[in-house]
């Protein structure tokens, strides 16, 4: 899956992006708000990631930001399926984070997700990173005022997160009608 925003291309990992991938992301701050990803992450840990196949209803991408000199990676934003809901999760690399890059990337993947068929997307961020829950807020992400323990693979073991939610409406007409591309968001139900 490819898709152009203003800013940023996102696209598929390939095993050529491993090394960028782990110069990227091989930062504990990055690394303990995330829930799957192991610290210290390794070389080994880029060269899977890049190797996984994508599923076409749960895609995930690479982050770049595309320039006269190339295509720097500067993180990854996809959808998971994780307790019977789909999710969405992201990371920035960061030399990049406080530039809008995660709440553009994070827009872009509602947009894929709504275009997938996706009606309700969640998303969680651990309480002692803040900054993802600003993300999600202007995402148009709505808290459920849920929390739970989750597990952090960095952090080796549980940490207090905070559960969000939106409703992603269906396509009515020409989504060039609208000032926001057709993109509608409400609470979930």
């Amino acid at each position: 899956m490819f898709f152009r925003s203003e800013r940023l291309f996102l696209r598929p990992a390939w095993p050529e992006d491993a090394a960028a991938i782990h110069a990227a992301i091989a930062d504990e701050a990055i690394v303990r708000n995330l829930a799957h990803v192991p610290w210290p992450y390794t070389e080994a840990d880029a060269r899977w990631f890049a190797s996984q196949p994508q599923d076409v209803r749960l895609p995930h991408c690479l982050i770049t930001r595309p320039s006269a000199s190339g295509a720097e990676v500067i993180g990854c934003v996809g959808l998971a399926q994780e307790q019977g809901e789909i999710a969405l999760g992201y990371w920035i690399a960061r030399k990049h984070w406080g530039q809008g890059y995660a709440t553009e990337a994070g827009r872009a993947m509602l947009t894929l997700a709504r275009g997938i068929g996706h009606r309700r997307i969640v998303a969680r961020h651990f309480l002692d990173n803040p900054a993802s829950g600003r993300v999600l807020r202007r995402l148009g992400f709505r808290p459920t005022a849920e929390r739970s323990v989750a597990l952090s693979a960095a952090r080796g073991g549980g940490a207090v997160s905070v559960h969000y939610d939106i409703a992603l409406e269906p396509l009515f007409g020409d989504c060039d009608d609208t000032p926001d591309g057709g993109m509608t968001t409400r609470r979930a139900a």
